[in-house]
């Protein structure tokens, strides 16, 4: 792309970093101040194959090879009116014959031969399958709305990405103000040596800047396809523990020894009306956290806890062990 030129003007890239170059349907390439000096009426010809253009038919050439740019060109033109899919055939080799016309098509049209003719077979095919082309527009218009809603969701995620990192910069510039600030008035005030102070104030930086990077968790990018795609090499796992050293953590649940009837659970509070004889929390109560049938429940646990309870048979229990 360094080399290419313009073929009237002579401009190169490695002379004008900032040339853009311009096709048309012809192929041939211009610059784009060479198209604005010779369409300035808004037509005119080519230069090299004196084909009558339209300045409004220029375009901003996005391969190297114009040739490749004019059959690009052209299929695109031509895929919009040879729209039909697969399933609208009844065979395999009927789909196929329609994809060679196609690309014979576009292969004539696009190196000069039989142009004439190639235009009538394509009008010709317009006029016989009008209503079968407009269906397949009006799908693939659908489909491009909906790749235009994913588009735009995706920008708007970029977005707010854009602002997040933005935000925590401008936080990070405010941190490494309050620091110096904090480390010149430790300076100005302190009776320690200042370098001892200087190096207990980059410890410190030193230590947060490892804190922070040992929780920070990889960043991840999202495509339009939804699948999440980040470094996940990188990141600590703990071990999958052997089978014969057992699980990490066994939970354990509290055992509370009894010596009563068993205490009613939390659904008999109310179908037994236990609730109904406590007065009912007051709202800063209920703001804290507290409820009236926690209370009620706790004092029904305790009142029954040690009913049974014999301190003749519990002494001679402890004599025995």
């Amino acid at each position: 792309m360094d080399d290419q030129a313009c073929p009237r003007c002579k401009t190169t890239k490695y002379r004008n970093p900032s040339l853009k170059m311009m096709v048309n349907v012809c192929g041939h390439a211009l610059c784009e101040s060479c198209v604005d000096l010779l369409f300035l009426k808004g037509s005119g010809s080519c230069p090299e194959c004196k084909i009558p253009l339209r300045r409004t038919n220029f375009r901003v050439q996005m391969f190297e090879d114009p040739m490749v740019e004019k059959e690009v060109n052209i299929r695109k033109r031509i895929l919009r009116d040879y729209n039909k899919r697969e399933e609208d055939f009844a065979t395999l080799n009927e789909y196929n014959d329609y994809l060679e016309e196609i690309e014979t098509i576009i292969y004539n049209l696009a190196n000069n031969i039989d142009v004439v003719e190639m235009n009538k077979r394509i009008e010709q095919y317009k006029k016989d399958n009008k209503e079968q082309i407009m269906k397949s527009k009006s799908k693939l218009g659908r489909s491009e709305y909906e790749l235009e809603e994913m588009l735009e969701l995706e920008k708007q995620k970029e977005e707010e990405k854009r602002i997040e990192l933005a935000r925590e910069e401008a936080e990070m510039k405010k941190r490494k103000i309050r620091e110096k600030e904090a480390l010149i008035d430790e300076l100005m005030f302190s009776e320690g040596n200042a370098k001892s102070i200087v190096k207990s104030f980059a410890s410190a930086i030193q230590s947060k800047k490892e804190a922070n990077k040992s929780s920070s968790t990889v960043r991840a990018t999202q495509f339009s396809t939804g699948i999440k795609f980040g470094n996940q090499a990188s990141q600590n796992y703990m071990s999958v523990p052997k089978i014969e050293e057992g699980p990490l953590y066994l939970y354990t649940p509290i055992r509370q020894q009894i010596e009563g009837p068993l205490p009613p659970g939390w659904r008999e509070l109310q179908s037994r009306g236990y609730v109904s004889n406590i007065r009912n929390e007051s709202l800063p109560e209920r703001a804290g956290g507290f409820k009236a049938h926690v209370a009620c429940l706790r004092a029904l646990q305790e009142a029954m806890a040690g009913l049974y309870h014999n301190p003749s048979q519990r002494q001679a229990e402890f004599e025995a062990v």
